[in-house]
């Protein structure tokens, strides 16, 4: 029978409080010396447990694990999962630092589970610095009303995936995004119930993308969408898949009904493209949207767009 279990390790300024740390002998202490060294020298999370990982595996095997922190959206995975495990939610006097589970074809025996408790404690506060240094850079990146992307993350992003996608000549596509009458949506119903408009719009647009996709605030209500290695007639796919879901959100304020609906303009890259090209044409595209009634997705027309 499949076997789990469960524990909150919780930590203070010097040790794990545990019940059993005897069995850990002179051969965990030096892989606890290893462990703090090599631990210091990351703030990334992923290549943080690898190294747990791979300090840890000679002295307790293990299929797989994973880590989890909802507060900053983090779903790490290794390895494999498998019918037994034993997960640890790891907490301070002043952080919950997320879930580890550990998972393995065979039971973890009370030895090998005290063992690996007591290594735990050299996880926690590099782990803590890892997550207080993507919360800063999170906030650093992020638009504080919405929690899309900022302007720096776009600028940075796209930087770097048009670098990307000329090397490896991978597909792109950009959305460029507006919502319609949103000026009249803030005359009507106030400011409050806008910034709410714009967070279900923000929302809406995460969940009609793939995960590998990402959404930015460009200024005020308009927002850009970049698609990883999608082509042409995916891309417009997913934008009147967008524009189909917003006009149908059926938002209310006091019972009344929010009208909303979006104009989207479609770029793709071309080798020659910088960001502030791409971003042009997007835009171009989103106004000929705009202009031609709202409500609809327009896919750039380079030669008009070249002529502007």
């Amino acid at each position: 029978m499949p076997t789990q279990f469960g524990t909150t390790a919780d930590f203070n300024e010097t040790k794990v409080i545990f019940s059993s740390t005897d069995h850990a002998g002179q051969h965990d202490t030096d892989i606890r010396f290893r462990l703090i060294q090599a631990l210091q020298t990351t703030l990334d999370m992923e290549t943080l447990f690898n190294i747990f990982s791979d300090l840890v595996q000679p002295t307790v095997s293990f299929d797989g694990f994973s880590f989890k922190l909802d507060l900053l959206d983090v779903d790490l995975n290794f390895g494999k999962q498998s019918m037994h495990s034993c997960s640890y939610r790891l907490i301070t006097q002043q952080d919950y630092l997320g879930e580890l589970t550990f998972y393995r074809s065979k039971r973890f025996p009370e030895r090998e589970l005290a063992v690996l408790e007591s290594l735990l404690n050299t996880i926690v506060f590099p782990l803590r610095n890892a997550i207080r240094y993507q919360d800063a850079l999170t906030a650093a990146l992020s638009d504080p009303l919405t929690g899309a992307g900022n302007r720096i993350a776009l600028n940075n992003t796209l930087q770097r995936e048009i670098e990307l996608g000329k090397r490896y000549e991978d597909s792109m596509a950009i959305l460029m995004v507006d919502l319609d009458e949103f000026k009249s949506t803030n005359d009507r119903f106030g400011h409050n119930c806008g910034d709410q408009v714009l967070r279900k719009l923000v929302r809406t647009m995460k969940e009609e993308i793939r995960g590998s996709d990402v959404v930015f605030r460009y200024g005020g209500e308009e927002f850009v969408i970049l698609l990883n290695k999608t082509n042409l007639e995916a891309a417009v796919i997913i934008a009147e898949r967008l524009r189909e879901r917003v006009e149908n959100l059926n938002l209310k304020q006091k019972d009344q009904v929010i009208t909303t609906s979006v104009s989207v303009g479609l770029s793709m890259l071309h080798p020659e493209d910088t960001v502030t090209r791409l971003l042009e044409r997007a835009d171009f595209a989103m106004y000929s949207s705009k202009n031609d009634g709202k409500n609809r997705v327009t896919v750039c027309d380079e030669r008009s767009a070249g002529a502007a």
